[in-house]
């Protein structure tokens, strides 16, 4: 399995797997992350720019649904993320120069792209480059209902560890989660980003009590119990730091 997940990596060349949607479907996907400041003026200029002028541009070049998440808790706060979904690497890889073209997004985006030093949209902008896991290889828009997202990124201390973990997921954590309650959005690993080597999931809930419910389930599930305490997916060895965000959807999210 490990070995089968490091070739589907290598099975093209750069080009051809930047511009080619892979024969597997899976998709890529660009996370955002805006870090922003506390008062009107820089949540507003931002939320109009995404709403307005990003999410319609980026459906003319059939990038979406996008995913808008505020981040509620956290020294980080406030942020702003954003989930971009592609069938090609290439789509988002040069998605600012084809911005650039659109007429309609530039007028549109021309108070955000404007801010001044005094008073900027946004203090600075992280972007990552992720591909969605083989065991799951589309986003998955979960229901209106849904009001929580948990975003979790697991760092490993090797490439083997770091491939040793996905595999993990693909050996039953997709079930498992499923059994618990708790609803998969995305899985991913990345491709372009900081702190490599890395993976990045999104789970979804109705609220803060069916998230802890959810973990709870999860934990005493048997099956994770027995996946779990295998040597080959000791925790300890596979992964070297978790980061772990609760983050709710904007009011124009379109996850």
């Amino acid at each position: 399995m490990t070995r089968s997940l490091a070739a589907s990596t290598l099975a093209l060349s750069p080009a051809a797997f930047a511009a080619a949607p892979p024969a597997d479907g899976r998709q890529f996907y660009e996370l955002r992350k805006y870090t922003l400041s506390s008062g009107p003026h820089m949540g507003k200029v931002t939320d109009n720019y995404v709403s307005e002028a990003l999410i319609p541009a980026l459906a003319k070049l059939g990038i979406g649904p996008v995913g808008a998440f505020r981040l509620d808790y956290g020294n980080e706060t406030p942020t702003l993320y954003l989930l971009l979904p592609s069938s090609t690497a290439a789509a988002l890889i040069g998605l600012d120069a084809r911005l650039g073209q659109d007429a309609e997004y530039v007028k549109a985006a021309a108070e955000f792209n404007g801010g001044s030093t005094e008073q900027p949209a946004f203090h600075r902008v992280d972007s990552s480059l992720l591909w969605a896991f083989e065991g799951f290889p589309k986003l998955h828009v979960p229901a209106k209902q849904t009001r929580i997202f948990q975003l979790r990124t697991y760092e490993s201390p090797t490439h083997d560890a770091h491939l040793r973990k996905v595999e993990m997921f693909h050996k039953g954590e997709f079930e498992i989660f499923r059994q618990s309650g708790c609803e998969s959005v995305f899985y991913s690993q990345t491709l372009i980003g900081p702190r490599m080597p890395s993976l990045t999931y999104m789970l979804s809930f109705k609220n803060l009590a069916a998230l802890e419910t959810g973990w709870d389930a999860f934990r005493a599930n048997p099956a994770w119990k027995k996946l779990s305490s295998e040597p080959r997916y000791s925790t300890d060895t596979l992964v070297s730091n978790v980061t772990n965000l609760v983050l709710s959807p904007a009011p124009y999210s379109q996850i």
